[in-house]
């Protein structure tokens, strides 16, 4: 693919008021601008306001060697390569070019521009920052090369370009942003470069001794937390941003704002925003007893449905109801479809994977059997391995209802504990070769979890409550009529109805043994007789599936929620 000639920014100016900063941002699985569940929701939001139009413009990094390319050893060890891509072929580089000083030198930032097109052909911008210039140091050049690069000071500098170069590029192209939102702490520098705008009078001090303007910031910034866990929120000690900025802000003021201790990204976004939301309902439960102090609200992720459903279930809905991309709400209907034609839909999605896991791993798993899906990041509070805890129960209950179970994900290469998950699933694995198909499919990426989400009969999530923010992928199961079996944590919360859009793992707790002993049983008593036993009211959870999960949790639903409650509050006229 060739990107398009002659593409411009100054069509987008004087529309567009609002700007969207995220760290990565899933476009297109060439573009290895994303790492998973983050930026694949900022790319489905992206989508759902192009198809309604919304004058949003979106700016990330343009991360040249991508995040990881996955490869398994022998022994079952994640193996991470450079994965690179070419940015020629899907963007341009505008003229621009901004200044910063990063680490006691200027750092120059170039963006390129990939235009995204809606259901209706309308676009919005897409800006990928670049610090890869003849102009930088070389040690600059690699600033914005490796999504989530290793090291405090890397991370700062890429926090760095994101949210300050990304204002003042905006600003260079000249475009007039009254709001300004935040997909998570990474971006929160931009409020710190409004906030030095609004400095006041020599003589004037806020309470507290802040000698800045906070209203005028807060009134413009919008911020939405996605990590329920006190270590994810990045942290900087503040030698190292008095290193990385020098003299760009006061750091006993920035302290005011930050922590006392380190300058939290998460604390500095909340104290500069003026409307903040968690991802589910619960999320922003568990976000509020964090960070007591601050007004919490939920708007629930969705998907972004055409993006996300399998071709033979896109024809399935073009053909009852033609609308139902551009207008989710339509999918309320789905439960009228025709079973025969829903079952056809799902074995067609369901050879595809089988196809795919033949090509890549060279085991060949049974249409006749059901399969389970496994597809995410892998770190301990997911626990990934959680359906290994009792290996002779699992196969007990295989021995009663023989099923597949289909695994996929990365793990971060500084994350031992994940890396480690993923060699004991191939361990276990080989434990259950000739009684169990259990296969491991690397290379993690929106390709592979489109063929997975479409072609799994039962997806499977087993977070430890309530470390689960939201979790999209299984939405994604459900469009296609796939049934969740899921702790109850996330989104699960709000769209579960027990024997109708899935199922529930055990209660609201974190042990671990009980958890694993309710899987079984659901698996056991509940989920695989159904399969089965009886074909017509599994078919018809499957409906029930997409019309209840498909019509309410999908980015058209959310962005209009985040139009009307964030936006319009923040003072989008």
């Amino acid at each position: 693919m060739k990107a398009p000639q002659g593409a411009t920014i100054g069509r987008y100016l004087v529309r567009t008021r609002i700007a969207y900063f995220s760290m990565e941002i899933a476009l297109r699985a060439e573009m290895h601008t994303y790492s998973g569940g983050l930026g694949v929701l900022a790319g489905d939001t992206a989508r759902s306001a192009a198809d309604l139009e919304l004058p949003m413009v979106f700016v990330t990094l343009i991360s040249r060697r991508g995040y990881l390319r996955q490869e398994i050893g022998r022994d079952g060890r994640q193996i991470e390569h450079d994965d690179p891509w070419d940015p020629t072929a899907f963007a341009v580089p505008l003229r621009v070019k901004v200044a910063l000083p990063i680490g006691g030198r200027e750092v120059w930032i170039r963006p390129w521009l990939y235009e995204l097109h809606g259901a209706l052909q309308h676009r919005v911008p897409v800006l990928l920052l670049d610090t890869d210039l003849a102009e930088n140091d070389p040690a600059d050049r690699s600033i914005t090369n490796s999504l989530y690069g290793q090291g405090d000071s890397y991370r700062l500098q890429q926090e760095i370009v994101l949210g300050i170069g990304g204002i003042r590029v905006l600003q260079a192209l000249g475009f007039t942003i009254q709001t300004y939102h935040m997909n998570e702490g990474h971006a929160a520098l931009l409020s710190l470069d409004l906030l030095r705008r609004n400095a006041l009078p020599t003589d004037e001090t806020q309470a507290g001794g802040l000698r800045y303007a906070v209203g005028p910031v807060r009134d413009r910034c919008v911020f939405t937390t996605h990590t329920p866990v006190e270590a994810g929120h990045d942290r900087f000690s503040y030698d190292l941003v008095s290193k990385q900025l020098g003299d760009y802000i006061d750091i006993d003021q920035l302290k005011l704002l930050a922590g006392p201790d380190h300058m939290n990204m998460t604390h500095l976004a909340l104290k500069l925003s003026g409307y903040v939301n968690g991802v589910a309902n619960r999320h922003a439960e568990t976000t509020t007893r964090m960070f007591p102090g601050y007004r919490v609200r939920s708007i629930t992720n969705g998907i972004h449905l055409p993006t996300w459903a399998h071709l033979s279930f896109a024809k399935l809905f073009n053909r009852h109801f033609p609308s139902w991309g551009f207008d989710p709400e339509m999918m309320v209907r789905a439960d009228q479809l025709p079973d025969e034609e829903v079952w056809q839909a799902h074995q067609s999605a369901k050879s595809e994977l089988i196809t795919t896991v033949m090509a890549r791993t060279h085991v060949k798993l049974s249409p006749d059997l059901p399969i389970l899906g496994f597809a995410r990041r892998m770190t301990s509070y997911k626990r990934p391995d959680l359906l290994f805890s009792d290996m002779a129960r699992l196969a007990s209950v295989s021995e009663q209802h023989p099923f597949q179970v289909v695994f996929a994900g990365k793990a971060h290469p500084a994350d031992g504990p994940g890396r480690q998950i993923i060699q004991d699933i191939h361990r276990s694995i080989e434990q259950l070769k000739g009684r169990i198909n259990v296969v491991f499919l690397p290379g993690y990426n929106m390709d592979l979890a489109k063929v997975l989400v479409s072609g799994t009969d039962v997806w499977l999530n087993t977070p430890v409550p309530p470390m689960e923010a939201s979790g999209t992928s299984g939405m994604k199961a459900a469009l296609n009529g796939g049934l969740n079996l899921s702790v109850l944590d996330g989104w699960w919360v709000e769209a579960w109805i027990e024997g109708v859009t899935g199922w529930a793992i055990g209660d609201d707790h974190a042990d671990h043994v009980p958890t694993a002993a309710a899987l079984y049983d659901k698996l056991g008593t509940a989920v695989l007789p159904l399969y089965y036993r009886d074909r017509g009211r599994w078919i018809w959870m499957m409906k029930q599936s997409i019309s209840k999960v498909a019509s309410y949790f999908n980015t058209q639903r959310m962005m209009r929620r985040y139009v009307v409650d964030a936006y319009v509050a923040a003072g989008l006229k």
